[in-house]
C-alpha cells in the first residue's frame, strides 16, 4: 500500500520517537533489563523563533518545568541574596589538573574564585582530602557559602576500568553499562567527585572518528537503551546517596555526524534526521532524569551547538521539559569565535547564554562580560536567573548544601575484588566472535603448547581511551599472563613479532619460530589506546603499519592459530580475515583485559557479543551503516551484471561484518516472528495500543551459550524516505544446551512513526504496511507484516 497520506499526526501530544520498545522473555530467560512506558512529548509553538545567529532567545528564559520541585523555594531564597557577580560565578567552571583540552589548568584561579564566591564548579579534581580542602574554601570562606560541584570524565571506570563504551554496546546487555556506572559512581563519590561527563550517546557511522570508542555505535535505539542504563547506574534513585553521582548526556547534538570522521568537524543535517537519528538517545536520557547535558563541539547545519537555541532551548528545555543544566564542552563558548559565529568574547557570551548554555567550562566569557551585557540589555536578567537556578537545583539534588564534604576515612582507594570481577565479566560479555571456521575456538585446555604473539600479547595498556585515574595506577592484565594462569601445566611461549605502530618487524622471525614450535598460536593485534578516542581520527582504519604481515607470516607456518583484535573502533581488516580460522573482537577490554580474553578463548565464557557498528571492507566504503536510507537505484546482489545502481566497482557490496553480527560456541535457531495482530489502526497506536511480536529461540548445540534476538522494522513506502531497516528491539538470552525460550517485543507508535522536517517538531504515524524482521543480525530474513489502517 502506498503511504502518502499523513493519517495520524502527533503534534501537541506526540509520542517520543526513540523510546526503547519493551522486550520480555518466557520459558527460562531472565527478566527484561529495560522496560519503558512511552512518554508524551509536546511540540514547540510555531511562533517560536529559529536558531539563526542573531535570533537566539536572549530576551527570555526557557519555560520553567511544569512540575513543582522540592528545591524551588530554597533555590529562590538563595538567588534573591546573590549579586550579579555571584550569579555569573555560578555559571563558571574551572579546570583543576590533568588538562583535557587546549589551555592548561586553572588551579590558582579556582581557589581565588571559590573564596570570592565567584565559581560554580571545578573539573578534574578528585581525592577526598584534596576536594574537601577546595570545598572548604567555597563553603567556609565565601559570603554565601555555596558549595562547588566537582566534575570528572568517568567514561568507563574510575579506579576499576571496564571495557570501553563501544565494547559495552557490543554486549547488547544494558545491565553491563548499568553495572559499570554504578561501580564507577561509588568509587568516584567517595573521592569527592559529584558529577561525571558521561554517558556519551553520539550516534555515529564513522569509525574514522576516534570518539566512536566512547559511543554506542551506529544505531539510535541501541544508544538510547544504553544511555538510560548508564544514567540509572550513575544516578540511582537519589543523587544524595553516598554511592551516586550526577550524569551528563553528551554531546548534544549530532557530534557523531562529523564530516569525514574528523573530530570537531562540521555536521550538516536535516531536521528529520536530527530528530529521528541523533536526538532519540538524548530524549531517553532526559526521560531517565539525567541531571545535566553537555553541548557538542560541532556546528549543526551552520549553527554551532553552543549557540544553537533550536536544540538547546526549543527542543531540550521547552519541548522536553529538561530542568537540569547545560554545560559547555571544554572552551566550547570560546570556540564560537573561530567558528565564525561570534565576533569576540562578549558576543560569544551573549550568544551561548542566550541559546541555552548554563555553565561555561574553562573559557570565561560569560563571567568576564556578563555584567556589561546585563547593563546594556544584551542578555536578560531572567535568563541569567534561569541558568543559575538550574545549577543550584542540581547542587541541592546532590545534597551538597547539607553535606558538602566527603568522609575521608571512607574513601575508596582502589578496585575491590568484587569490582574487578564485575569488570572481567563485563569485558568477556562484550567480546564478539567474528569468525570461527571448523570450531577453531574455544581452545582446548589440554593443549600442550601455546604461542602468544603480537604487539599486544604482553601489553598492560589495554584499558582504552578515557580510562580514568585508575588506568595509570592499576594496569591491565596482559593476555600472556592470563593464558599462563589459565594453563598452568602448558608450555606458553611469547614473541613480539612487530611493534604496536606496525613499523619494527625485527622480532618477526621470533614470532614465526614460536608459532612453528607451538600446537596453536594466539595472535594479538590491533590499535593502541593512544590512537583511539578524542582527537584521534584516522584516515586509514586498517591494522596499523605492517601488523597484517605478522598474521600472514603465522598463517604461512601451516600451524593452527587464532586472531584476537584489541581496538577502539571498527577496523577495515585485510584479506587475512577471510582465511583466519578464528577472529575474536575483544575491543579495549579494560583492567581485566587478559583474563576476560582468556575466559573466552578457552570456553569458560561463551562469546555472546554482537557488533554495534558495521566493519567495512575498506575505508572507501564509509559510511557503510546498516540503517542507511533507500536509494532510487539500489544494488541487488541477486541480479547479475548490474551497472547503473548504487555500488562500488572494486569491492563487494556491504560491510565485511554487518551491524548485529556475532557468533557463538553453540548454535541457535529462531522461529518465524508471530504478531499478536496483523492489522492495527493508527488512531489506536496513538492512544497507546501496541502490537506484540513473539519469536521462539532454541539452543540446538551441545554447549550452553548466548543469543541476541534482534527486531528490525522496514517501512516500504513513506512520505519521507525511511532507512532500509531500523532496530526497534533486542534481547540477549542465555540458554543451556537444548533449552528454548520465547522472546516477546511490544511495539507502539514510537516504533512505527517518525519525525518530519517541520522545524516545530511533527511526529507522524502513516497508514500502510510495515515489515517486521526478527533474527540474529541486521541481515535477518524471517519476517511478518503489519498493516496500519
Amino acid at each position: 500500500m502506498r503511504r502518502r497520506t499523513l493519517l495520524t499526526t502527533i503534534g501537541v501530544t506526540a509520542v517520543a520517537a526513540g523510546a526503547p520498545a519493551r522486550a520480555s522473555a518466557t520459558g527460562g530467560g531472565p527478566a527484561p533489563a529495560t522496560e519503558r512506558t512511552p512518554v508524551v512529548q509536546a511540540a514547540t509553538p510555531a511562533s517560536q523563533t529559529d536558531s539563526a545567529r542573531d535570533s537566539a532567545p536572549v530576551d527570555s528564559p526557557a519555560d520553567p518545568p511544569a512540575r513543582n520541585d522540592p528545591y524551588d523555594r530554597p533555590v529562590a531564597e538563595l538567588l534573591a541574596k546573590m549579586t550579579d557577580d555571584e550569579k555569573l560565578g555560578q555559571l563558571q567552571q574551572f579546570a583543576w589538573a590533568g588538562a583535557t583540552g587546549p589551555g592548561g589548568t586553572q588551579t590558582r584561579e579556582a581557589e581565588e574564585a571559590a573564596r570570592a564566591g565567584l565559581l560554580g564548579s571545578v573539573l578534574n579534581i578528585h581525592g577526598a582530602k584534596e576536594s574537601n580542602a577546595l570545598q572548604r574554601i567555597a563553603v567556609e570562606e565565601s559570603r554565601l557559602g555555596i558549595p562547588l560541584i566537582f566534575g570528572l570524565d568517568i567514561i568507563h571506570g574510575f579506579w576499576t576500568t571496564f571495557p570501553i563504551p563501544l565494547a559495552q554496546a557490543a554486549s547488547f546487555d544494558p545491565a553491563v553499562s548499568e553495572l559499570d556506572a554504578s561501580v564507577s559512581a561509588a568509587e568516584a563519590r567517595s573521592n569527592g567527585v559529584h558529577w561525571t561527563f558521561a554517558p556519551m550517546m553520539d550516534v555515529t557511522s564513522e569509525p574514522r572518528w576516534g570518539r566512536i570508542a566512547e559511543s554506542g555505535g551506529e544505531d539510535p535505539y541501541l544508544n538510547a537503551v544504553l544511555a538510560a542504563a548508564k544514567v540509572r547506574g550513575y544516578q540511582g534513585g537519589d543523587l544524595k546517596a553516598k554511592d551516586r553521582i550526577a550524569a551528563c548526556a553528551k554531546h548534544y547534538v549530532a557530534y557523531g555526524g562529523a564530516e569525514g570522521g574528523r573530530d570537531y568537524n562540521t555536521v550538516d543535517v536535516s531536521e528529520a534526521r536530527l530528530r529521528n537519528h541523533y536526538l532519540p538517545p538524548f530524549k531517553v536520557a532526559v526521560d531517565a532524569q539525567v541531571a545535566t547535558v553537555m553541548a557538542s563541539f560541532n556546528t549543526i547545519s551552520g549553527v554551532p551547538a553552543h549557540g544553537n537555541a533550536h536544540t538547546l532551548t526549543r527542543i531540550l528545555k521547552q519541548d522536553w521539559g529538561f530542568d537540569g543544566f547545560v554545560v559547555s564542552d571544554w572552551t566550547g563558548v570560546q570556540e564560537l569565535i573561530p567558528h565564525g559565529f561570534a565576533a569576540d568574547g562578549e558576543d560569544a557570551a551573549r550568544l551561548a547564554l542566550g541559546a541555552g548554555v548554563d555553565m561555561e567550562m574553562v573559557s570565561t566569557h560569560v563571567a568576564d562580560h556578563g555584567r556589561k551585557l546585563l547593563r546594556e540589555g544584551r542578555i536578560d536578567a531572567a535568563r541569567l536567573d534561569d541558568a543559575v537556578t538550574r545549577v543550584l537545583r542540581v547542587k541541592f539534588r546532590l545534597g551538597l548544601f547539607d553535606e558538602p564534604y566527603v568522609p575521608e576515612k571512607a574513601e575508596i582507594t582502589g578496585p575491590t575484588e568484587q569490582a574487578r570481577s564485575a569488570a572481567r565479566t563485563a569485558a568477556a560479555r562484550s567480546m564478539v566472535l567474528l569468525r570461527n571456521e571448523g570450531g577453531a575456538l574455544p581452545l582446548a585446555k589440554s593443549v600442550r603448547s601455546v604461542a602468544v604473539v603480537g604487539p599486544f600479547a604482553d601489553s598492560d595498556d589495554l584499558q582504552g581511551t578515557w580510562a580514568g585515574p585508575g588506568a595509570e595506577k592499576f594496569r591491565s592484565v596482559t593476555v600472556l599472563d592470563a593464558v599462563r594462569a589459565a594453563l598452568p601445566d602448558t608450555e606458553v611461549t611469547h614473541a613480539l613479532g612487530i611493534d604496536a605502530a606496525g613499523q619494527d618487524t625485527g622480532t618477526l622471525p621470533d614470532a614465526v619460530a614460536a608459532a612453528r614450535a607451538a600446537d596453536v598460536t594466539v595472535v594479538v593485534v590491533g590499535e593502541s589506546p593512544a590512537i583511539s578516542g578524542e582527537a584521534n581520527s584516522r584516515s586509514d582504519i586498517g591494522l596499523p603499519g605492517r601488523q597484517d604481515e605478522l598474521i600472514e607470516a603465522v598463517a604461512a607456518t601451516g600451524k593452527p592459530y587464532v586472531v584476537v583484535l584489541v581496538n577502539g573502533r571498527p577496523l577495515a581488516l585485510g584479506d587475512w580475515a577471510d582465511r583466519a580460522p578464528a577472529v575474536l573482537e575483544a575491543w579495549h577490554p579494560g583492567m581485566e583485559a587478559g583474563n576476560a580474553i582468556a575466559d573466552v578463548l578457552f570456553g569458560d565464557v561463551d562469546p555472546g557479543g554482537r557488533l554495534p557498528a558495521s566493519f567495512p571492507r575498506t575505508v572507501g566504503q564509509l559510511p557503510v551503516n546498516y540503517n542507511h536510507e533507500r536509494t532510487g537505484r539500489p544494488y541487488d546482489p541477486a541480479v547479475p551484471d548490474q551497472r547503473y545502481v548504487s555500488r562500488y566497482l572494486d569491492v563487494p557490496d556491504g560491510p565485511r561484518y554487518p551491524f548485529g553480527h556475532g557468533l557463538s560456541y553453540t548454535t541457535c535457531t529462531l522461529t518465524e516472528p508471530s504478531l499478536s495482530r496483523n492489522t492495527i489502526a493508527a488512531a489506536s497506536l496513538r492512544e497507546g495500543d501496541t502490537v506484540e511480536v513473539a519469536v521462539t529461540v532454541r539452543n540446538t548445540g551441545e554447549r550452553d551459550g548466548d543469543e541476541v534476538v534482534q527486531l528490525y522494522l522496514h517501512d516500504p513506502v513513506a512520505s519521507i524516505v525511511q532507512p532500509v531497516r531500523r532496530l526497534r528491539g533486542f534481547r540477549r538470552v542465555s540458554l543451556t544446551a537444548g533449552e528454548s525460550t520465547t522472546v516477546r517485543f511490544s511495539l507502539g507508535a514510537e516504533d512505527f512513526g517518525f519525525w518530519t522536517n517541520d522545524p516545530d517538531g511533527r511526529f507522524v504515524v502513516e497508514e500502510g504496511t510495515v515489515d517486521i524482521f526478527v533474527g540474529t543480525s541486521s541481515t535477518a530474513t524471517a519476517k511478518d507484516t503489519l498493516t496500519i489502517t
